[in-house]
């Protein structure tokens, strides 16, 4: 169906809605890059952004984060402009792609876990093995 059989109280401008939400999550990487302390004008990628805080938040926990939350957004915008029927993959459950990206943060999780426990640091490794296994699931399941 084209935009101009569409009502145009129901037609969104998605080039704009995706633009602001890269700006906004490029806005906030930029800043957590600011935000990382340095020293004698080299940053200090691990050391703690908030003396004295609750947790230690260090560049790549942001990152982290930052990426969970790039994920969420992306995601959702997704999910609202293309929205999809679920299927049946080797599960045999039906799942989405919000229920993929769980089921691949949740095993990869425990892939870099388990690469901690039996192979120690770097965890490089780990995560391209994670990575290969977040493909299989959206290939597969």
């Amino acid at each position: 169906m084209s935009d101009l059989a569409i009502p145009s109280h129901r037609r969104s401008n998605w080039r704009t809605i995706n633009v602001a939400a890269i700006g906004i999550m490029g806005a906030v990487l930029a800043f957590l890059l600011w935000a990382t302390p340095s020293k004698d004008g080299v940053k200090e990628w691990t050391a703690p952004m908030i003396e004295g805080g609750w947790m230690a938040w260090t560049f790549p926990v942001a990152l982290f984060f930052w990426v969970i939350a790039s994920l969420l957004v992306l995601f959702t915008i997704l999910a609202i402009r293309f929205p999809e029927t679920p299927r049946l993959g080797i599960l045999r459950i039906e799942t989405t792609r919000g229920d993929r990206l769980f089921i691949s943060l949740l095993g990869s999780a425990f892939i870099c876990l388990g690469w901690l426990f039996f192979a120690g640091p770097p965890i490089w490794w780990g995560l391209a093995l994670a990575l290969v296994y977040a493909a299989a699931v959206f290939r597969w399941v």
